[in-house]
């Protein structure tokens, strides 16, 4: 029997809310959009259109993926982050809401550094964070660095498809270790470092544990090495009244700021995410 594309996306949602996933209705729209080629608009405009045989084939593929746990950003291979279209793939992390958090606060300190401000997005993945600064902060140079080529690759890809490449640029390079001469000077270092405690890796969610790269994830025994290099590690590369700022996990807000007091920063501010959760901590030379 002939479907509707409003029968597809009704059918959808149904049997991701019967597997038990929370944002059911928000991923079958994307699912049902993907399949058919759509845009948001187009899919809302021709919802009482009858989809094509080919089509309902293709869905029914990408919702067995889905119910066998691969996130439905990886199946379309892109997500909404900070009003930015990114493409996302297994090699960075999937951009997520309460990093948004940490854009907004960084995006802030970017348009406070006023002209030519300097922004160092560390460990930036698929660049979302740096890039929602250099779009809405259009005064500042970012720098996006992480340690995967293929990350870096991604991210490069995204600052040209959101038209940031004059004042966007990427580099391979590795947190762990002293910044490299050239890279100094910034007005605010902002990272979301690996900060998941290894013991805790095989219980994470399958959708994040078999298939995000695990190097984004690793933060070491307590999940906070990651901090303790960088807050030392890093201090030379900021200006003298640079901001460092850091996202981190659920329950690491305090650990965070006593890793930062005892490296010598100052003004240490706690941000809380939409669910009161303290996931941003940043400090100041």
């Amino acid at each position: 029997m002939a479907k509707t594309y409003n029968d597809l996306y009704l059918d959808t949602r149904q049997q991701l809310r019967k597997a038990g996933i929370e944002a059911a209705q928000l991923e079958a729209r994307e699912l049902v959009c993907y399949a058919t080629g759509k845009s948001r608009d187009d899919f809302f405009r021709d919802s009482r259109l009858y989809a094509p045989h080919p089509v309902e084939r293709r869905l029914e593929e990408l919702l067995s993926r889905r119910l066998q746990g691969e996130p439905v950003a990886y199946i379309i291979g892109e997500w909404n982050f900070y009003g930015m279209p990114l493409e996302v793939d297994r090699t960075v992390l999937i951009p997520r809401p309460d990093t948004e958090i940490i854009a907004g606060r960084a995006i802030e300190l970017a348009k406070m550094a006023g002209e030519h401000g300097r922004v160092l997005d560390l460990c930036s993945g698929s660049g979302c964070i740096g890039l929602a600064v250099a779009k809405h902060a259009e005064n500042c140079r970012v720098v996006l660095a992480d340690l995967s080529e293929d990350a870096i690759r991604l991210a490069r890809k995204n600052t040209r498809r959101n038209q940031l490449q004059s004042r966007v640029s990427g580099v391979r390079l590795d947190a762990r270790e002293n910044p490299p001469d050239l890279l100094w000077d910034f007005n605010l270092i902002v990272c979301n470092p690996p900060y998941i405690r290894t013991g805790d890796l095989e219980t994470l969610d399958p959708s994040v544990r078999d298939y995000e790269p695990l190097l984004a994830l690793d933060g070491g025994a307590d999940g906070l090495d990651f901090y303790r290099i960088i807050a030392r590690k890093w201090k030379p590369a900021l200006r003298r009244t640079g901001t460092l700022l850091f996202e981190v996990g659920y329950d690491q807000a305090g650990d965070v700021s006593d890793i930062l007091t005892q490296c010598g920063y100052h003004n240490i501010t706690c941000h809380p995410d939409y669910n009161g959760i303290l996931r941003g901590v940043e400090a100041t030379l």
